[in-house]
Order: structure tokens, then sequence, then C-alpha cells
């Protein structure tokens, strides 16, 4: 600490002083960044990750999105029993379901159901879909029967967490 005493030279007394001065002022710098630096590391970073609770890789303890969300979705593709009966009447017996021109499956233009399946039904025409980091994807959907007359060709959506249920509905097609 400073101390002061008596001298007879007030040279000495006045250089004492100010080097005291310069030691609390020193002393008051270093308290003043060591309060700065820990105040400042005490904040919390925040948790980076998805924070989308539509996606696969949601992060539930994610306060701050950092664009990592991925996404999945379902089609699944049916027709009733009109449909059926109508495709059988047209002489259609086999049909082949292709979306963005890849074949997703095939069935009997006999099978039909009484109402929307599930998705992955056993039977069904389903797609299970990796949208990536999109919410919605559209395809075109083609249904063609074995002699590849086209019977449906529409725009499918895909939509993130979801099973889309698509109805085939059915209007007279002559060959």
């Amino acid at each position: 600490m400073c101390s002061y005493y008596r001298t007879d030279v007030a040279y000495v007394l006045f250089n004492e002083k100010a080097n005291c001065m310069k030691r609390i002022t020193l002393l008051l710098s270093i308290v003043l960044v060591a309060g700065i630096s820990f105040m400042s590391s005490c904040k919390k970073d925040r948790i980076k990750g998805c924070t989308d609770p539509d996606s696969i890789n949601f992060d539930p303890a994610a306060e701050k999105d950092d664009g990592s969300c991925q996404f999945e979705g379902a089609v699944v593709f049916w027709y009733d029993e009109e449909a059926s009966d109508g495709l059988l009447a047209d002489g259609a017996t086999a049909l082949t379901f292709y979306l963005d021109g890849e074949i997703i499956g095939s069935s009997a233009a006999s099978v039909y159901w009484e109402s929307a399946p599930v998705c992955s039904q056993n039977g069904s025409i389903t797609v299970d879909d990796d949208l990536g980091d999109e919410k919605i994807r559209t395809y075109i959907l083609s249904v063609r029967d074995q002699t590849d007359f086209e019977y449906w060709n529409a725009d499918v959506d895909i939509e993130a967490n979801t099973c889309t249920q698509f109805r085939l509905l059915w209007s007279a097609r002559k060959k």
C-alpha cells in the first residue's frame, strides 16, 4: 500500500504520491478489465440446431436454428371400386405408377380400396420421400396401363411429416 513519511526533501514526497496514484490507477484498471472479462465469459452461448418440430432431426434443446433441418414425407395412391370398374371396362388389367418418370409400383386394375389406405399399408402404392431441407416437394404422377395408355397425370405434393392420401378419381377415358 502507499505510505507517506515525512522527509526533508519535497521531491521525494511528490514522487511517492505520484507513484501511489499510478499504483491505484493500475489496480483499478486491472479490476475493471477482469470484471468485464468475467461478465462477458458468463454470457450463455445459444445452443444451435434444428428448431423445426416437423423435421426428422428436431432438437428440442436448440435455441437458434442453424439450417440443418431435414424432412421426410409420404404419399399413398389409391382408387375406389368405381375407378376399378371403369379401368376394367376400358380394357386395363394392370397399372404402373410413375413419379417423375420413375416406376414406384404396380397393381392389378381390379384391386381397389373402400377408403383411403394409410401410408405403407400392405398392398398400397406408397412413396416415402427424403425431402432434404425442403418442407414440400412437387412431383408429376403418371399412371399407365399394360399398353402404356396414360389414365392419370397430375402434380403431387409431398409434405414434411405427413402421409398424403392421393385419390385417383375415375372419368371415362377411351383408348
